[in-house]
């Protein structure tokens, strides 16, 4: 039997990538009710306009009907890895190659090493903790028939569907929702992923072959309902003086302007003390916190300050409040080089233009912050944090997305994820009558020659 070592390759659908639908644009269509009025029930997550073809009505991917028969549908993206494996003989043109058994699946491998950013810390530190988890479920894609331990390939092609989970199982980690990808500087903390073929050839050879595929979320775009209503907060350090913040949205991407509405108002039972108090300046700020090992025994919090400005005011408190606004525009990174060239990503990362955005992990979480801070004199500052969120994609490239995401949608009411209707498998085994056919060869006079048609 041939020990031959096979050459293995992953293939996505023609002019695309792997990657069909919108990660993050969760739920599934469950059953169509007959037509009839429904009662819209919004759901507060991963909302985003969709037209709804059916009844035309337009809704959005986690938004269910509720109808009189108690039927429910929602509608999604369906997102789900699409391609092929390619088997074909490593050694020379025609030597067959021995196939027990073809698997493939969807692999995430995640590492945080906070000390990385400091060269010292970095030897003498913790060392690099990673943790590998299988995304979703396993497919078996071929399995040589019962009574023998091989078949002799001469070329095989398998399709496949993977479908990534949208978070419907509840805490496991299989079925949670996958983070995108991402990698910080220094690499203090990293998500890959990465299609892993498992070949086995004769009972005791088993090769991995690894082919690197980028995840983007798509749940934090900015032109989502659910992050266009006004946010509004209130604090006070010592209840003489009132800090009150406003925010028209709470999601922005790279270059987005972040406006922030503010009024510093004085206790009316306490007007006596809050007429001494003078505004000194008011300071607004973007943190970054980053949580490594949040769901350890010791979570660490690094928190990194992203922009600040300060407007300083130098003004006695009025009697009616002091109202204004400041402004901000979330940071980006340049993709281009000194001579403006955009240098190609490394394999398996997307080009951002953030350092990073909002997610969460096993080994690691990133949230953002807006920070106001009133100094003051003869009263306490006070200082107000509220979270925001923080997505990879300008306001621009978000409305961008929304049409395709609709289409995506109107493409996955065709999918069924129990029967996805994958094409045939083709599989060329050496005894096949003319075999050498699939590899462009033909024999001639028992030599193998080019076949030409």
């Amino acid at each position: 039997m041939s020990s031959l070592a096979a050459f293995v390759r992953v293939s996505g659908l023609p002019n695309s990538s792997f990657l069909v639908g919108y990660p993050g644009i969760s739920a599934t269509l469950e059953a169509l009710p007959p037509r009839r009025r429904c009662v819209l029930l919004v759901s507060i997550a991963n909302v985003a306009i969709v037209t709804m073809v059916v009844l035309g009505i337009s809704v959005a991917p986690k938004t269910a009907f509720a109808c009189a028969d108690n039927y429910t549908f929602v509608l999604s993206t369906q997102p789900r890895i699409e391609g092929k494996v390619e088997i074909r003989p490593s050694q020379g043109y025609s030597a067959p190659v021995s196939i027990s058994l073809v698997r493939i699946c969807l692999q995430r491998r995640e590492t945080i090493h906070p000390a990385a950013e400091n060269m010292a810390r970095r030897h003498l530190g913790t060392p690099r903790r990673e943790t590998t988890d299988v995304v979703g479920k396993e497919l078996l894609l071929f399995r040589c028939a019962s009574g023998k331990e091989a078949e002799q390939v001469v070329a095989m092609d398998l399709p496949f569907v993977l479908f990534i989970p949208y978070g419907r199982g509840g805490e496991e980690i299989n079925r949670r929702i996958p983070p995108a990808t991402l990698s910080l500087p220094s690499r203090t903390a990293e998500t890959f992923y990465e299609l892993v073929v498992t070949v086995q050839q004769g009972p005791s050879f088993q090769n991995k072959y690894a082919f690197p595929v980028p995840i983007q979320r798509y749940d934090t775009l900015s032109t989502f309902g659910m992050y266009n209503r006004p946010e509004s907060k209130q604090h006070s350090a010592d209840q003489i003086v009132h800090l009150a913040i406003s925010l028209p949205k709470w999601s922005y991407g790279p270059l987005d302007p972040i406006t922030v509405y503010i009024k510093l108002s004085p206790n009316p039972d306490w007007w006596n003390k809050a007429k001494r108090v003078t505004i000194q300046k008011i300071t607004l700020a973007i943190e970054e916190e980053i949580t490594y090992n949040p769901e350890g025994d010791e979570p660490t919090k690094k928190t990194n300050r992203l922009a600040k400005h300060t407007q300083a005011v130098n003004t006695k408190m009025p009697e009616a409040g002091y109202f204004t606004n400041l402004g901000l525009v979330f940071p980006a990174r340049d993709l281009r080089d000194a001579n403006g060239i955009v240098n190609r990503a490394k394999a398996g990362f997307p080009l951002y233009e953030v350092s990073s955005f909002t997610t969460s992990s096993t080994l690691y979480k990133i949230e953002f912050y807006l920070t106001v801070k009133a100094q003051l004199t003869s009263a306490r500052d006070i200082t107000l944090r509220t979270p925001i969120v923080i997505c990879p994609m300008d306001q621009q490239a978000c409305k961008e997305e929304m049409d395709a995401i609709e289409q995506a949608a109107k493409d996955a009411s065709t999918v069924d994820a129990n029967n996805p209707m994958l094409p045939a498998h083709s599989i060329v085994l050496a005894s096949d009558r003319d075999h050498l056919k699939s590899l462009g060869l033909c024999l001639v006079q028992g030599q193998k020659k080019p076949y030409i048609e």
